[in-house]
């Protein structure tokens, strides 16, 4: 299994990543109609119907008053959230379109944040500058993972929090793509960091067991971690933009959603991670 400590990052990688997702940031082919209200505010409503846990994970009403940022900003669900909420927003993502989008729905919404693009990685900000970090399924995209834990620890003022969420290694989504892209073409010595890696979101995707992702937030004071089961690990939602087709519609039907809550409730997909400083 890969070790936590990454790879120096290579450039060629992160240019890929960041040109996946200036094709289409995360659920905007799937779940944003049209670059309205209307089409933004459907798309919030359809974002936490699938994923109610993010609302008490992030905390928005406690953000107050307090200077937030939030790496990988996306379409902007979770930043007018902050931003509705009275937060000092700060928002970066690594893809221009992203930045714009979440633009474009600030300015329909008449709301305020410091959006810029940038880099998980590197940081643009002062040392203590923030009371809270906010990451959604961003920073296992980066090349480099542990150097944006350490930014975001960076960044943060003492007795701040960092609220996470990356992939968990041992989930029912990774069983997915183990049996579609590994044991169905004949090839089961594939493992799952090569399944995530290929075939989950932009190339490079990584997962992390609770063990590794403790060790990388070990530079924190304090951190908790806890897995859920996702509408992608029960097949309730859309599968992405990577993956369609009559497998996946077979599989929705005989999908044992009731088994899977029962025998493997910590087989999620999300890995919430609340450290503090």
């Amino acid at each position: 299994m890969k070790s936590t400590a990454d790879p120096a990052p290579g450039a060629e990688t992160k240019h890929a990543v960041r040109d996946f997702w200036n094709q289409a940031s995360c659920g905007e082919d799937l779940y944003l109609s049209a670059l309205d209200v209307a089409g933004f505010d459907a798309h919030m409503r359809k974002r936490y119907e699938l994923e109610p846990y993010i609302a008490d994970f992030a905390k928005f009403s406690s953000s107050r008053g307090k200077h937030v940022l939030e790496i990988g900003v996306g379409i902007g669900a979770d930043h007018q959230q902050f931003a509705q909420a009275g937060a000092h927003l700060t928002g970066i993502d690594l893809t221009e379109r992203a930045v714009l989008r979440t633009t474009e729905r600030f300015r329909l919404n008449n709301l305020n944040s410091d959006l810029q693009v940038g880099d998980a990685e590197h940081l643009p900000f002062l040392n203590n500058t923030f009371d809270l970090v906010y990451s959604w399924g961003v920073i296992h995209h980066s090349p480099n993972t542990l150097a944006a834990v350490r930014e975001i620890e960076r960044v943060l003022r003492v007795g701040g929090v960092a609220r996470v969420m990356i992939y968990n290694y041992w989930s029912m989504i990774g069983l997915m793509l183990w049996l579609r892209y590994a044991l169905l073409r004949g090839r089961p010595w594939q493992g799952l960091t090569q399944m995530y890696c290929e075939h989950l979101e932009s190339p490079g995707t990584k997962a992390y067991t609770p063990s590794q992702a403790r060790e990388m937030f070990s530079i924190f004071k304090s951190c908790t971690v806890n897995t859920v089961m996702t509408h992608g690990d029960l097949l309730e939602g859309q599968a992405g933009q990577r993956h369609q087709g009559i497998l996946l519609l077979l599989a929705r039907k005989v999908w044992p959603r009731w088994l899977i809550r029962r025998l493997a409730p910590r087989a999620g997909l999300f890995m919430l991670i609340e450290a503090y400083k």
